[in-house]
């Protein structure tokens, strides 16, 4: 008996040890991944993992659903994220490693980092500096003819949505970064940022037979088939607890319309789901707003669980691009904190039903006093004559940059600080923290990244779940050629009339063929022809980087 459990065991280590040991292209650590249809690409942007347990403990202590978050069943991970020459990261490089594969420098959009010889975390090659990267999201909708989508709360160019859809080394050139996203003629576009769509946008929207909303949230339910854009508010959309949910969708709303939409594609689709504010809240070291903000999110994670385990063939992957703030449950100024009931942590946050940002929206309507009964009325706080004349000295200022927030004693900073006086809750900083960062995921086969890996991996990760028989440096060279190598030996020209905006003119023979920058379209011979993929020319360089198979178009 003890000899047939003996080789019952040692059958059973060797067949799990070799489903263990799958390998990847040789590589030991890089475990095989079966294809799926659909890529759903989830980031909770700038969550530490403090805020998800706090969102968790406030979901207990309010009754608002069982004891789990949607997330709780898939946490399979951490992920190490970084620039290409820092540990702590911002947006734009952190999830344009995920989306490329290649880490970058701060502000860097899908583009290859200079080299930064003394402090760079990985190797660098210095002839490919501000080369434009090819995307998941590009690969998947070029290679493989699958619907791609992007629903964010912020503006639609802001880095996140950037990072999967457009390409330059300055996150904060809006004006540069909305026409590739525009012109990547996506199917689905949700989020902010009203005031950027140009004349030329809603022309190429007519165009292509693009659905075009703006501020409209019956056409946008109402919207059941085809390509659709619905954009909310001049720049970024409201706080969850502070929108008028009769007139703007929560996000979850939408990233339910981007499924429904997306699947009716028959090849699959790429959609990446952001919780983009959750960040400028950890900015503002708003607790109310952070916590409210990642239970948002986490319903959106329950839309795209609920999807992929009905569809059977659909990876979900969830991680956040960087920590924010150092979150806390528990400060050092308040004594006996590691005793604290349940009652007392989460008493006073729970009667909070605005963020700082949403109260300061109230009172600068209000006459001052008025402030301490609409104060009372959505904080239950009763604040002090103090308190009341520091609102006084600060009303009539606020900062522009989101990420500044907490630096000053600005009002929306002086509503905050009265809050969180009240609570139980810490911040180390107003800015971006280094640590890991939590990872979720779902593999209808089970085909899941455990452990750590790193931003790097994760790209791999989503290549491998995705299917893609080319792999995103290949692409690369074909989408995003130099125009000098492109058109070596013709006659070309760059027109700079508009310097951020030149076009590349060649002409050979009678055929004259001009490319814009920063579109997917060309004129030949004064008839317009779509690319296929966007333009981009980067100044540092001088240099067009376009489709290499442009060149035919003389053959």
């Amino acid at each position: 008996m003890i000899k047939k459990v003996f080789i019952l065991l040692f059958y059973m280590c060797f067949i799990l040890g070799g489903l263990f040991s799958q390998t990847y292209n040789g590589d030991p650590y890089r475990k095989k991944v079966r294809p799926t249809k659909n890529i759903i690409l989830m980031i909770p942007d700038g969550t530490s993992i403090g805020v998800v347990s706090a969102a968790r403990w406030y979901q207990i202590y309010n009754k608002l659903g069982n004891d789990n978050l949607n997330i709780d069943p898939y946490l399979c991970g951490t992920v190490k994220t970084f620039s290409s020459n820092a540990p702590i990261v911002d947006s734009a490089p952190a999830t344009s490693a995920f989306t490329t594969g290649m880490p970058q420098q701060s502000g860097n959009v899908a583009i290859y980092p200079p080299a930064d010889l003394e402090n760079d975390l990985i190797d660098v090659d210095t002839t490919m500096a501000y080369q434009p990267l090819a995307t998941i999201l590009e690969a998947m909708r070029i290679e493989q003819k699958k619907a791609a989508g992007l629903v964010v709360t912020v503006e639609f160019p802001h880095a996140t949505p950037a990072d999967c859809s457009a390409h330059h080394y300055n996150r904060g050139r809006y004006d540069l970064l909305a026409p590739q996203i525009v012109y990547q003629n996506l199917d689905v576009v949700f989020g902010g940022g009203v005031s950027l769509i140009t004349e030329d946008m809603k022309q190429h929207f007519i165009n292509k037979e693009v659905n075009y909303y703006a501020n409209n949230i019956n056409a946008f339910r109402n919207h059941t088939k085809g390509r659709i854009w619905s954009l909310w508010c001049d720049k970024d959309m409201p706080y969850a607890i502070d929108r008028d949910t009769s007139l703007i969708p929560s996000l979850e709303e939408m990233t339910q319309k981007a499924i429904d939409l997306l699947s009716q594609n028959e090849n699959g689709f790429f959609l990446m789901v952001e919780g983009s504010k959750i960040d400028w809240l950890a900015h503002a070291n708003d607790a109310i707003g952070c916590i409210t903000e990642f239970l948002e999110f986490d319903k959106a994670i329950g839309v795209a669980m609920n999807f992929a385990l009905r569809d059977g063939n659909t990876t979900v992957i969830v991680l956040p691009d960087h920590g924010n703030s150092g979150f806390s449950i528990g400060r050092r100024d308040l004594k006996s904190y590691d005793k604290a009931s349940i009652d007392k942590l989460f008493a006073n946050v729970s009667k909070y039903k605005r963020t700082g940002e949403g109260l300061e929206r109230m009172l600068l309507k209000e006459k001052p006093e008025n402030f301490k009964s609409v104060i009372k009325s959505y904080t239950d706080i009763n604040i002090t004559d103090e308190e009341f004349e520091g609102l006084i000295k600060s009303k009539n200022f606020k900062p522009e940059n989101y990420m500044k927030v907490s630096d000053g004693k600005n009002m929306i900073a002086k509503l905050v600080e009265i809050m969180n006086k009240r609570t139980y809750f810490g911040f180390t900083t107003g800015g971006h923290t280094g640590e890991e960062v939590f990872l979720a995921a779902y593999h209808p086969l089970g085909d899941l990244p455990i452990g750590m890996n790193t931003n790097m991996e994760i790209n791999h990760y989503l290549c491998d779940a995705a299917g893609l028989q080319k792999r995103l440096p290949e692409i690369t060279k074909e989408i995003f050629a130099k125009h000098t190598d492109v058109f070596a030996g013709l006659n070309y020209t760059v027109n700079k009339i508009r310097p951020d905006f030149p076009v590349l003119i060649i002409k050979k023979d009678n055929n004259i063929l001009e490319i814009p920058a920063f579109k997917s379209t060309a004129i030949l011979n004064k008839k317009t022809i779509n690319l296929g993929s966007v333009v981009i020319y980067i100044d540092k360089t001088d240099t067009f980087y376009l489709p290499a198979n442009i060149i035919k178009l003389f053959k």
